[in-house]
């Protein structure tokens, strides 16, 4: 066996000791089973084809794919952030011991973000830090910053945004979880439903709520929100037609993820000065 054939064995073998997020490929015939496959949704999503000479800041990277996407158009630097402790998550105060223990191994300390990083060679810069705690003061400002589905899991996500705002120079492309049937039925007006069940997913917004957030939080919204469905990835279950699905809103979720994919939209904004 080569060193190559070596070195591509033993990153297959890390690659299937981790609970993948996203889907990336890392070397020729090696590819990570993420939840989501977000491969296919770059196209849909408005970056543009070049970054060279921008400074962009992906937040909740969690596995890294899209500050690996930044970087492979040439930003001249990512930072990404994330929290790798469970126990730092905004949890509801009833979530139960096993829920959060099953929910936190997903993210295994971030191993799935640095196996990814080594693999490609990345010098994307990965901080600990909350969306709550970015600060201007000790992290500049950024030409483009990413949100990605990241919303969803925040009790305040317009804190959050305002957070963001304090450190956008340029632009913000927010892709995040939405509320399908709401965005269908009100498509003019900006309601969101309430979770808040023991696990860390608190508000899915429709379209129209969505964009309000992010106008609350301090951003003009130049374009969007447009409607997308996430593939799911080879790591995520799907559910199979069971007409008790439909009685609920988490069975009807389950059903449109299966069949199209999980509903995103995608916005582009930025600061009011």
């Amino acid at each position: 066996m080569s060193d190559a054939d070596g070195a591509s064995s033993d990153l297959r073998a890390e690659v299937g000791s981790i609970e993948w997020y996203h889907t990336i490929e890392l070397a020729p015939g090696v590819v990570t089973p993420g939840w989501h496959d977000t491969r296919s949704v770059v196209a849909q999503v408005p970056f543009p084809a070049s970054l060279a000479g921008k400074r962009c800041l992906d937040v909740g990277t969690f596995d890294g794919f899209w500050a690996f996407e930044m970087e492979r158009r040439g930003a001249s630097e990512i930072v990404a952030v994330d929290v790798p402790d469970p126990k730092q998550w905004d949890w509801p105060v009833v979530s139960s011991e096993e829920t959060r223990a099953t929910i936190g191994s997903r993210k295994a300390e971030g191993r799935g973000f640095h196996t990814a990083h080594r693999a490609l060679a990345s010098k994307v810069q990965l901080l600990d830090r909350s969306v709550y705690d970015i600060d201007e003061s000790d992290m500049g400002k950024f030409d483009l910053v990413y949100l990605g589905s990241l919303l969803v899991h925040l009790r305040d996500p317009i804190r959050a945004l305002e957070r963001l705002r304090d450190v956008c120079s340029g632009t913000m492309i927010v892709v995040d979880g939405i509320e399908l049937f709401l965005s269908l039925l009100l498509p003019n007006l900006a309601v969101a439903t309430f979770d808040g069940h023991g696990r860390p997913w608190w508000w899915y917004p429709n379209q129209a709520g969505l964009r309000r957030m992010v106008e609350a939080g301090g951003f003009e919204v130049l374009e969007g929100p447009k409607r997308i469905f996430m593939p799911p990835g080879a790591g995520q279950p799907l559910a199979t037609f069971d007409p008790k699905l439909l009685a609920s809103r988490e069975g009807r979720r389950a059903l449109v993820i299966a069949r199209r994919g999980d509903p995103h939209a995608v916005l582009v904004a930025r600061p009011v000065r």
